[in-house]
């Protein structure tokens, strides 16, 4: 399978890295281009790779290299334009997320992509964290989940807020283990060291009465990358970071009270304290006699050569990707609505200071 790489930034250079060493690793896939604009990262990859890099994708497409799929790791306001050439050009394509800068750009690529028969697969990274793959037979109707993603600001990515930038990994994550549609959203969100919203809080009631917490920051003092969830008599939490898996089971001694508070995610502060500080400290343990604690094994592995393992055997069998485009999709609907939320918020509140620009 020939692939290409479009966009040599950040994320780019981690996907032409994958594909080179799967085709070292002889995986049945060739890295034969990349598209690069910026002439010191075109030179950087060629010097690196041995392959020819063009300025834009309509010179990748009319060099005529049979390139079967491709990654499309530019900007976010670019998505649309670019992936709608290449699915036109008959490519199956891996998009960064999120998948498009609108709903309407995101509605044109399923169109598209369905109209061409083509793979297109968003980049959801964090689906394919080994702890994430790991949790899926232990889902049992969660219905309260409590996510944090904090980093280290950095200049990446500040085309697009931190909703988009970080908070979209678990919403995307949340709506597919949560399983019903939006109900209610609440949130906050203020720009510290960049034009865009630079942290966010955020509470989203589903249908089916499922209730999520995120915290997004991109100036965080730490790196913190967490999901933790209730579900009946269980409680789960998700170390990204760590790719690691902790499950705390609720025995028979656990009164339907408490049990039932759990599931309906009212928990008491001084609960939620101690389960959160045996998850931290990877207790072997129950610190009470009415929990139980289960580690399920968590084979190590990249993230993102797992996803592209995956999209690329979705490219060879057509079938449907782990992540979907629709799913992809939804995410970025939610992802939207909560950035006019915070705005709204922000008009109610008063805080055109924070929003005002900097001299």
């Amino acid at each position: 399978m020939r692939v290409a790489v479009i966009g040599a930034g950040a994320f780019g250079r981690n996907h032409l890295r994958v594909y080179r060493e799967l085709e070292i690793a002889d995986q049945g896939v060739a890295l034969v281009a990349a598209v690069e604009p910026d002439a010191a990262r075109a030179s950087e990859v060629v010097a690196k790779y041995a392959i020819p890099v063009f300025a834009s994708i309509e010179d990748l497409l009319a060099a005529n290299l049979q390139v079967d799929a491709a990654t499309v790791a530019v900007p976010t306001q670019h998505h649309h334009a670019v992936a709608s050439v290449l699915l036109e050009g008959g490519l199956d394509l891996l998009v960064e997320k999120p998948i498009a800068a609108t709903l309407a750009q995101a509605d044109e690529l399923l169109v598209l992509a369905e109209k061409y028969n083509r793979i297109l697969q968003p980049g959801h990274l964090e689906r394919f964290n080994p702890a994430v793959l790991a949790v899926q037979p232990h889902l049992r109707r969660p219905m309260f989940f409590e996510a944090h993603r904090l980093s280290i600001f950095t200049p990446r990515s500040l085309d697009v807020d931190v909703v988009l930038d970080l908070m979209i990994h678990d919403l995307d994550i949340v709506l597919t283990m949560a399983n019903s549609s939006v109900r209610e959203v609440r949130a906050v969100g203020l720009p510290i060291l960049s034009p865009k919203v630079d942290i966010a809080n955020v509470r989203v009631e589903f249908e089916s009465g499922c209730v999520a917490n995120f915290t997004a920051s991109r100036v965080s003092t730490e790196r913190v990358r967490k999901l933790r969830f209730f579900q009946p008599r269980s409680y789960v939490s998700i170390d990204y970071a760590r790719q690691d898996l902790l499950a705390i089971r609720l025995d028979a001694s656990i009164t339907p009270e408490i049990a039932a508070a759990i599931a309906g995610g009212r928990v008491d502060p001084a609960v939620m304290a101690q389960l959160a500080a045996a998850s931290n400290a990877g207790v072997a343990a129950s610190p009470n006699p009415g929990l139980s604690f289960l580690k399920p094994p968590v084979t190590p592995g990249e993230p993102l050569r797992l996803e592209i393992q995956s999209f690329l055997e979705s490219v060879r069998t057509r079938r449907e990707p782990l992540v979907t485009a629709r799913q992809g999709r939804n995410a970025l609907a939610l992802a939207l609505e909560i950035q006019s939320t915070m705005v709204a918020h922000a008009q109610r509140a008063g805080l055109q200071d924070f929003f005002a620009p900097t001299a």
